[in-house]
Parts: C-alpha cells; sequence; structure tokens
C-alpha cells in the first residue's frame, strides 16, 4: 500500500488528511501544534461540514518525532504555509521513498523550494482551493465539502498518484503549466486574502466596505501583469472558462465572481486574518509581497499590492489592528 504523509495537519492538511484516511489509505499525519497532536491522539479528528462529519483515527507525529520515523513515505504532500516549505521538506526529505514525490499542497509559489530540498524530479506541483477553519485543537470546520474543493495537478505522470490521492478530497485538474496554474491562483489570493483580513472582516462582508472590491481588483490586476512579465499566460482555474480569458480588462472581476459564488460561505475568514488572530505570521509576503519584489525587479508598477504588503506588516508589528478603517489606507493606493 502507499505510504503517505501530510507534513502540516492544519485545516486544510488534516481535511485532506481524514478524506484520506476514510478512503482507506495508509496516511501519518506530522504536526507542529502540540495541543493539536495530542488532541488527535487522545480523541481522533473531527471534521465539521455543513451537511455531516467525518471522524477518524489517524496516526500522528509531531515535527520533533520525524527523526524517529523509520519506514519511507511514497508520496508526501506538503500543507504548510509557504514561508514554511523550505525547512519542512528538508525535514521529510529523509524519509522519501527512492522513486516517491513530494508536492507542495499551498498557497504561494513553493514547488522550486520543494525541489531544492528533495529534487525537481520528485517535486509536484498543485494549487488547492480549500475554505476551512481550525479554532479548537482536533477539530476543523470544513467550509468546502470535497464535492465543492478544487486541486490542480502538474499533467506530468509523475504526478498521476498524487492527483488520484486528491481526488478523494475535490475534484482534480491537470495543468502541463503548472506554475502558470500556481500563479493565477497567487492573482486570486492577492485580490482577498489580505484585502479582506486588513479588514477584520469575513471574505463576503469585506465586500460591502465602499471602494474594497476596487482594491481588490487592483491588486489582482497588478498581481496579473507581473506574471505576465514572468511568462506566466493567464490559466482558466477552479471553474474559470477559455472565454472568461478573453476579457483581459474583467479576468479578475470574473475570478472574483467564480471565487465568491463557489467556494466562499458566510462567516468564512481568510488563512490571513485567521493567522493574526492568533498573533501569528501571515503569508503576506509569500503572496503580496511576491508580486512587489517581482514588479519592482521587471519594472511593472504595483501600488495596491505594495500599500497591502505595508498595512500587513503593520499589523503583524502591532502598529495596527484589523479594521474596516485601514479601507482608507488600501484606497489611497490606487
Amino acid at each position: 500500500m502507499t505510504r503517505i504523509a501530510i507534513v502540516g495537519a492544519g485545516a486544510n492538511g488534516a481535511s485532506i488528511g481524514a478524506d484520506l484516511i476514510a478512503a482507506g489509505r495508509d496516511v501519518t499525519l506530522v504536526e507542529q501544534w502540540p495541543a493539536h497532536v495530542a488532541a488527535m491522539r487522545e480523541q481522533g479528528l473531527r471534521i465539521e461540514m455543513a451537511d455531516r462529519e467525518l471522524r477518524v483515527e489517524p496516526q500522528v507525529a509531531h515535527v520533533c518525532e520525524v527523526a524517529e520515523l523509520r519506514h519511507p513515505f511514497d508520496v508526501v504532500l506538503i500543507v504548510m504555509k509557504a514561508y514554511d516549505t523550505r525547512w519542512s521538506a528538508e525535514l521529510i526529505a529523509p524519509l522519501v521513498a527512492g522513486d516517491g514525490v513530494v508536492a507542495a499542497v499551498q498557497n504561494g509559489m513553493t514547488t522550486d523550494a520543494v525541489a531544492a530540498a528533495v529534487g525537481a524530479h520528485r517535486a509536484i506541483g498543485t494549487v488547492i482551493e480549500v475554505s476551512s477553519t481550525m479554532d479548537e485543537p482536533g477539530v476543523v470546520h470544513r467550509h468546502t465539502a470535497p464535492e465543492r474543493s478544487w486541486f490542480a495537478v502538474d499533467a506530468d505522470p509523475r504526478a498521476d498518484v498524487v492527483a488520484e490521492l486528491l481526488s478523494s478530497s475535490g475534484r482534480v485538474e491537470r495543468y502541463a503549466d503548472i506554475a502558470a496554474a500556481k500563479w493565477m491562483k497567487l492573482v486570486s489570493n492577492c485580490s482577498v486574502l489580505v484585502p479582506t483580513a486588513a479588514l477584520g472582516r469575513p471574505m463576503l462582508d469585506a465586500l460591502d466596505i465602499p471602494g474594497m472590491r476596487a482594491v481588490m481588483v487592483g491588486a489582482g490586476d497588478e498581481a496579473l501583469a507581473v506574471g505576465r512579465a514572468l511568462g506566466h499566460p493567464p490559466l482558466p482555474i477552479f471553474g474559470l472558462t477559455a472565454a472568461d480569458l478573453e476579457n483581459a480588462d474583467a479576468l479578475v472581476d470574473t475570478m472574483l465572481d467564480v471565487l465568491y459564488d463557489r467556494f466562499v460561505v458566510p462567516g468564512a475568514t481568510t488563512t490571513v486574518l485567521q493567522d493574526w488572530r492568533r498573533r501569528r505570521r501571515s503569508e503576506a509576503g509569500d503572496l503580496n509581497g511576491l508580486v512587489a519584489a517581482e514588479g519592482a525587479r521587471l519594472g511593472v508598477e504595483t501600488p495596491v499590492n505594495s500599500a497591502l504588503v505595508d498595512v500587513a506588516y503593520r499589523i503583524e508589528r502591532g502598529e495596527l489592528a484589523p479594521d474596516p478603517r485601514n479601507a482608507a489606507l488600501l484606497l489611497a493606493a490606487r
């Protein structure tokens, strides 16, 4: 049987892991939150969805126990924060089987970091669109059940096993240019995650604040422009169509409509706001920050993304709080 490790058993990693365990797969969850590890060992893992609940009894290892594991893994799914990719890939690298693969199931452009740790021949690029939160150890609130979740996986045959596994947790599409697909998801992330989090509001509620949709579209448009300069063409992801790509000026607007219609539920907050509420660093630097940095390098102006990064870092330094009044700082950048 294929041995699977999921490195990062937070809300999304735990959701994927639970689906695989329920499907009869041999899965080990590797997690860094001690209370979450203890809760899963003592009480199991519970995934709460709108219409059902999934309970499993997972095999769990704390990151400090990885060096004690002895059996190699055929597939590793890294479901960590983008900034945790390199060290987590290095951590698990000695346990990857000779013909094993490691998939970066994350936001951000993380495939190269995985490749640096385990080799390009083992690194698999993916895109994830799953919405979930975890407020207490051992319990996940999954807003998008498997039938509403979506993944993109590299079309390379090396990635077939990853696509098969992820199909237990959502719809899977294959992309020959997985880097472009990942950048397209980054465009979506840049337009939603930090902008709505900066206001301290759920994703749906943020749209009610005057001018914020224009800020969100502006951030996405800048990310698209930087992506084109990098050689990443727009691609139809998570329900967009080829026809949607033809109207370039309205593409981010359309992407927002598709995202909100298919994947966003009332009350759901972004991972960035969840991090800030726990006084943790967010992925702002790996998302909007990457767009701003690459834009500066390539001569593409990114005033909205630069403003978003500035507000995000001020929040993380404690100079600002997530609040609707931050909209004024963002609107000034347009």
